[in-house]
């Protein structure tokens, strides 16, 4: 039945599909619902607009991706090319695809492939093939080796800054390369990955003595008078910062970098186990002070290059402030939980070892970012109340879908209540009650908040009838999820495959 086209019978016009607000976004959406028929994805092929999902769907039978290759559609092909369920046999085809992009795509989505992929291209002529080979762990070590000689540098440079724990012949390569770029990727202060990798200790005197690798250089050598007064003059404030960190800076520098101009620097110490309490208060205060209000950005005013760099890494050093988390303040909470520092707290929060008053202190924390540490290390002690409570207070620092209630799930009798919750952050969790009331479920698909309408078309009880009018919701991503819905029945999907088609 489920290869079968099912035949079409009476149309109610309760069935019909309100006008779409956002065609595209909605057969976009269809194209990568998991309960779509197999018959019904040929019939996508039709929409010439760019249906890249039908071709990233996991479930594609042979004929169907052969027929995908055969329309030649530069977007269908590519986005197969991405598909990480691909068959070897169509991956190899498409590795040897006239276009370099589509090449690089096949790279991109090779998770597991075979050697024999990997042995084709890392030949490839074109650069932007052998970057995304050089960022891949899926390479072969001995294969991946090879661009360490590549001939261009980009793509050497690409490999020092992905292949982190490369054999040290490799990294001898890279440090020592020719050009400046490969060498200040493969000495940094920053890496794609993890585990950062450590210099070989013979090469340390040139690469600190090098500019474009000193700042890397500076955390793993040893630090003596004569060199630390030089780095501390150093024009380069990333080599300053990386010196402001260093375990065996000197107290007269710590102290003179503690007013470095740039607030990363001061940063730096203000992190340091070492440093005074009223110097660590000054540096607090001032990356407060200095960081720019909160409608910096659309108060229409048009500052100049200089005033605008200030503003941005006085931003930064307050959000990195806001971040910090101390391992050496984790070894040892117990002085730091009373701190006037949110993030001394915070990262006293990260203990599994705080007495019980504490962690009930901690939870009730005036900063979101402490309250939400404490939980995840306390979690035994988090009941529904102080779930909720957190999840209703949670105001990242960063951008990030993550808020507790992911980790901390609520009890079905407060989800029924937060269905009319005035905060629309808290309605949105409603729809994950196993039981909510279909009366709740149309009221929250008429919500005003979008983001609550979201949560609605992406639930997996949200009856067929519901998905159907809000797949001409005025907001793409509300339109689109209810087109990705499994629910979805196939009345609508072939209302919507008719549009495709027209």
């Amino acid at each position: 039945m489920d290869g079968q086209e099912v035949p079409e019978g009476p149309l109610d016009m309760s069935d019909v599909i309100p006008p779409l607000v956002h065609p595209h976004q909605v057969l976009e959406g269809l194209a990568g619902n998991p309960a779509l028929p197999p018959a019904f994805v040929r019939r996508l092929f039709s929409h010439r607009g760019g249906l890249r999902g039908v071709a990233q769907r996991a479930d594609l039978a042979d004929d169907v991706i052969a027929e995908i290759i055969a329309l030649d559609d530069h977007w269908l092909t590519h986005s197969l090319a991405l598909n990480r369920s691909l068959p070897h046999a169509f991956r190899m085809r498409l590795a040897e695809h006239p276009d370099p992009a589509i090449r690089t795509a096949v790279v991109v989505g090779a998770d597991g492939a075979p050697r024999e992929l990997f042995e084709r291209l890392i030949g490839d002529g074109e650069p932007q093939v052998r970057e995304h080979l050089a960022q891949s762990d899926h390479v072969p070590p001995d294969l991946r080796a090879r661009l360490a000689t590549d001939p261009d540098a980009t793509v050497r440079a690409t490999l020092a800054r992905w292949w982190t724990q490369a054999p040290e012949p490799v990294r001898r390569l890279l440090l020592t390369d020719a050009e400046d770029a490969v060498r200040a990727k493969a000495c940094a202060t920053y890496y794609a990955r993890l585990p950062h990798p450590v210099p070989p200790a013979d090469l340390l005197p040139a690469l600190l003595a090098d500019p474009v690798t000193r700042a890397g250089a500076v955390r793993h050598c040893a630090l003596d008078a004569d060199t630390a007064r030089r780095l501390a003059g150093d024009p380069d404030e990333e080599v300053r910062e990386e010196l402001a960190g260093h375990p065996d800076l000197p107290p007269p520098l710590r102290d003179r970098l503690a007013e470095d101009p740039v607030p990363q620097v001061a940063l730096r110490v203000f992190a340091r186990q070492d440093t005074p309490g009223p110097t660590r208060a000054a540096i607090h205060a001032r990356i407060l002070s200095e960081a720019p209000p909160a409608d910096w950005l659309t108060d229409g005013s048009v500052p100049d290059d200089d005033v605008l760099e200030r503003q941005l890494m006085s931003e930064m050093a307050r959000l990195q402030l806001k971040t910090l988390r101390l391992p050496w303040v984790t070894a040892d909470p117990l002085p730091y939980v009373d701190s006037p520092y949110a993030c001394f707290r915070a990262s006293a929060a990260m203990s599994d070892d705080l007495p019980a008053p504490v962690v009930a202190r901690l939870l009730h924390d005036e900063e979101s970012g402490v309250r939400t540490a404490m939980a995840l290390h306390a979690r035994d002690l988090v009941d529904s109340a102080t779930a909720e409570r957190i999840d209703r207070g949670y105001r990242p620092a960063k951008k990030t879908s993550w808020r507790p209630a992911d980790d901390f799930p609520l009890p079905v009798d407060v989800l029924r209540r937060l269905a009319a919750d005035p905060d629309p952050r808290m309605r949105e969790l409603a729809p994950r009650d196993p039981d909510l009331p279909v009366a709740l479920v149309r009221r929250l698909a008429a919500d005003p908040d979008a983001r609550v309408r979201g949560a609605i078309a992406r639930c997996p009880r949200t009856p067929a009838g519901v998905l159907a009018r809000l797949l001409a919701d005025p907001s793409e991503a509300v339109a689109g999820a209810a087109a990705r819905n499994p629910g979805l029945s196939r009345e609508h999907m072939r209302q919507l495959l008719a549009l495709a088609e027209q």
